[in-house]
């Protein structure tokens, strides 16, 4: 079974549940294009880090010191959600997939692939609305236009990019999909 990612919903509003996301590792990798391009592009190079294209760290304790070495990849189990945001500039996505929880940055598998990064999120207030559905642009446009209205009708105020998470591998009925919009809000 996949590892979901956890939160604590604080309450919910017209539009929107209001959640506490602990902190968290992702693996991301940033891509150049569209909308859908950008979530198949990172697909590939994202599952092979999973699939064991890392250089595996052991944990070695004697006498209370800890020793990390290479010692080969390491198979990562999948997680959901697949994360994808609007980048620094246009035309660029950051893609991530949510690394398991029994992870910390001193165990993490180095990226044999340069262009993906391992980076920690701090833990975070967020609004959130869950849909069923396509993966197209157009859904998810429309569900963060009516989040951003909703957040700040609410009295909140949004404090970072708009996150599209879809749950659901490419197979499953598109009906049958569970995708989130994610907008972190101030505390």
């Amino acid at each position: 079974m996949t590892e979901q990612q956890p939160y604590r919903v604080l309450g919910r509003h017209p539009g929107f549940e209001l959640r506490r996301y602990p902190a968290h590792l992702v693996a991301e990798l940033r891509i150049d294009g569209g909308f859908a391009a950008a979530g198949t592009a990172a697909f590939r190079p994202l599952a092979a880090y999973l699939s064991g294209a890392n250089r595996s760290r052991r944990r070695m304790g004697t006498n209370g010191l800890v020793v990390q070495e290479a010692t080969g990849s390491e198979q990562i189990a999948m997680t959901a959600p697949v994360v994808q945001e609007e980048g620094d500039r246009p035309g660029t996505w950051l893609v991530w997939f949510v690394l398991p929880a029994r992870l910390s940055p001193a165990t993490v598998p180095e990226p044999e692939d340069p262009r993906i990064t391992v980076r920690e999120i701090p833990e975070q207030l967020a609004a959130a609305v869950r849909f069923a559905g396509r993966w197209t642009d157009r859904a998810f446009a429309q569900r963060a236009t009516a989040l951003g209205r909703a957040v700040t009708d609410a009295g909140l105020t949004p404090s970072g990019a708009i996150r599209y998470a879809r749950y659901d591998p490419p197979w499953k009925p598109w009906f049958l999909r569970h995708n989130e919009v994610v907008l972190p809000v101030v505390e």
